[in-house]
């Protein structure tokens, strides 16, 4: 059997007969999301290294306070949701999952974005949001193929320079942070889609001053422009 879903409100614990499925690809133990409901699983547990051929592993809306550093182990995993946890760490292990495309960590104990992430070069979405995340490394320019960040309702006052290296970004939601500007180069993100309503590069919430949310709203050759103004002066 290669994918495999299991459920319960009483869930506490990965049956122990899982880690014989070696040739499982895809372990589901998240409620359904329109239920509300949260499992009470507080451990990940190391023999999740045992399933060499996942490459999805889903564990939303439990109790998780820690992923063990086997987890780095599993080499084939594509796509990995935590969200909903009561996670404040990642292990660096966390790196070696070089096939990692999409990593869900909303709604968690985060303080900043942890290192590990920035070595994951496969990666084109990433949600953080809803943690407390006050810092962004500048190692974040390592993620080459981002692109979808979700930064929504954190503490961020700065954004570092970096940011304005991922190219490749389409959809980066900044909104209800406590940033006051945006770094210079920020106008270089041509590939956002701004839209309209800039929906896609959401800034509401943030009390921004340089450049002004009017200005924000425009695109980014705007905000380029709003930039070189600066210099000339």
């Amino acid at each position: 059997k290669k994918k495999l879903k299991i459920s319960g409100r009483e869930l506490a614990s990965v049956p122990e007969q899982v880690f014989g499925l070696d040739q499982l690809q895809v372990l589901e133990m998240s409620p359904e999301r329109e239920s509300c409901l949260r499992y009470r699983m507080e451990l990940l547990p190391p023999e999740i290294s045992r399933l060499r051929n996942l490459t999805c592993l889903y564990v939303d809306s439990n109790n998780l306070k820690k992923i063990p550093a086997e987890i780095g182990t599993l080499s084939h995993l594509e796509r990995l949701t935590l969200s909903n946890n009561n996670l404040s760490s990642l292990p660096p292990e966390m790196g070696a999952l070089q096939r990692l495309h999409s990593l869900h960590l909303a709604n968690n104990s985060l303080t900043e974005l942890p290192a590990p992430l920035c070595r994951l070069r496969s990666l084109t979405f990433l949600d953080v949001s809803d943690n407390k995340i006050g810092t962004i490394p500048s190692s974040i320019r390592h993620l080459e193929k981002l692109e979808t960040l979700l930064l929504l309702f954190n503490s961020l006052e700065s954004l570092p320079e970096d940011v304005c290296l991922l190219r490749n970004l389409h959809t980066l939601w900044l909104g209800n942070n406590h940033l006051r500007s945006l770094p210079a180069g920020f106008g270089e993100l041509v590939n956002l889609d701004w839209g309209y309503n800039y929906c896609s590069c959401n800034f509401e919430g943030n009390p921004l001053e340089s450049p002004p949310p009017e200005v924000c709203s425009r695109g980014p050759e705007e905000i380029r422009d709003y930039f070189l103004s600066f210099h000339r002066a």
